[in-house]
């Protein structure tokens, strides 16, 4: 058998074979391309070997990469993508778009819903503009601050004293929403009055006398107000299905206590939602329950009652969200009759789009005065509390503005 010469491979020249016809054409074109080292001098070249399989013949590895004149040359251009890719490319690219356009208008229709829902509840609430702060801007520095007055009214106006008030801040600097409790007995210069409690600003001028009291003495721009009466708070939790908390018993025993007040206040019978006076740990609260906890001023000090108002709120948050998909007109309707606020609708709509980053924000609570900056005082024979204003001042510009 005689032994066949090597063939050279010259520089200007390449090997193809006849092209194949039909869907074939650019089969070798789909299968991924790899460089490989040229054949060895004592290697059988495999295109001239008759014992060689077709697979081997038509595998693009076993061919030589072709040389720099042959990829530079236009004449020898690689044919383009096949046509079945660039159809698989343009069907993503449009199911893309297709789906881009679902989300927006799904998007479009929860903002419309979220709209309505507003104007349903604005509809339903007390627009008591003050004119003094009208021009004043919802958001100052990057944080929205509306103060929350829990009104202690027995008949249902705004006359009574501010049983609770929460500062409710949305800082876009520092990324948190923080519930600051303002505690009623801290001694404060009221404008236009003798030095008094907190509390008293709201009994002597209403929320706007209060927001002027907190700007004076903790330097903090307020000018936004929601007030909240007893009935509001109460349909609040039963609109969300009540909440669970964890109680001592002797927290149960004032629950029923309180309960005796507020069914007189409302025409129920004597013993109406009593708790089992022996429970304790995790026990379901409902409306009415849940404001005779938060009302509770016998267990511990001031501190202890503002942290339980928090501990309601905050379970209460945790349910809105479902409870706004399931009893949105119950919410709506418990809640929002009872509610008096500056804020105009245009505001509130204004406010919404923070809604939808709300989920990334942090939620923390928090009290004025802050630990180790008080002290039990009497003054004008009334039992309050001295504070150091300049580093409750300190505080409140670094955990709202970051300051």
């Amino acid at each position: 058998m005689k032994s066949r010469k090597k063939e050279t491979l010259k520089p200007n020249r390449i090997h193809t074979q006849e092209p194949r016809r039909g869907s074939d054409a650019f089969a070798d074109y789909d299968r991924p391309r790899r460089q490989t080292p040229p054949l060895s001098a004592d290697r059988t070249d495999s295109r001239r070997n008759p014992a060689q399989s077709s697979a081997d013949r038509t595998d693009p590895h076993r061919n030589p990469a072709p040389s720099s004149a042959d990829r530079t040359d236009p004449r020898r251009r690689q044919p383009d993508p096949p046509r079945r890719e660039k159809r698989r490319k343009h069907f993503f690219l449009r199911f893309l778009g297709k789906f881009a356009i679902v989300l927006l208008v799904i998007l479009g229709l929860l903002i419309g819903a979220g709209y309505l829902l507003i104007g349903h509840c604005y509809d339903k609430m007390t627009y008591a503009p003050i004119e003094s702060v009208t021009s004043e801007p919802v958001r100052a520095d990057g944080v929205v601050n509306i103060l929350l007055i829990g009104n202690d009214s027995r008949t249902g106006e705004d006359d009574g004293r501010s049983d609770a008030m929460i500062l409710l801040s949305v800082s876009r600097t520092t990324g948190k929403i923080q519930m600051t409790s303002l505690l009623r007995d801290i001694y404060v210069e009221i404008p236009g009055h003798d030095p008094n409690r907190l509390n008293a600003a709201y009994a002597f001028g209403g929320a706007e006398l209060l927001m002027e009291t907190i700007e004076q003495n903790f330097g903090i721009e307020v000018n936004r107000y929601i007030t909240v009466n007893f009935e509001a708070f109460a349909n609040l939790v039963d609109s969300v299905g009540g909440v669970d908390l964890e109680l001592t018993n002797e927290e149960v025993k004032w629950v029923n206590a309180y309960l005796n007040e507020y069914n007189e206040l409302t025409g129920q019978p004597f013993g109406t939602y009593y708790l089992d006076d022996t429970l304790s740990g995790t026990v379901h609260l409902n409306g009415p329950q849940a404001l005779a906890y938060s009302r509770n001023r016998y267990i511990g000090s001031d501190f202890e009652r503002t942290n339980r108002q928090r501990k309601v709120i905050s379970a209460v948050m945790e349910k809105l969200p479902s409870a706004m998909t399931t009893n949105a007109e119950g919410v709506i309707d418990g809640l929002c009759t009872n509610l008096t606020t500056n804020l105009t609708q245009g505001e509130i709509l204004r406010l919404m789009p923070e809604a939808l980053h709300i989920k990334s924000y942090s939620v923390e609570s928090c009290s004025i005065p802050q630990e180790g900056t008080w002290t039990n005082d009497n003054q004008r024979g009334m039992a309050v509390l001295s504070i150091d204003f300049e580093k409750n001042r300190e505080f409140l510009q670094e955990s709202l503005y970051g300051k």
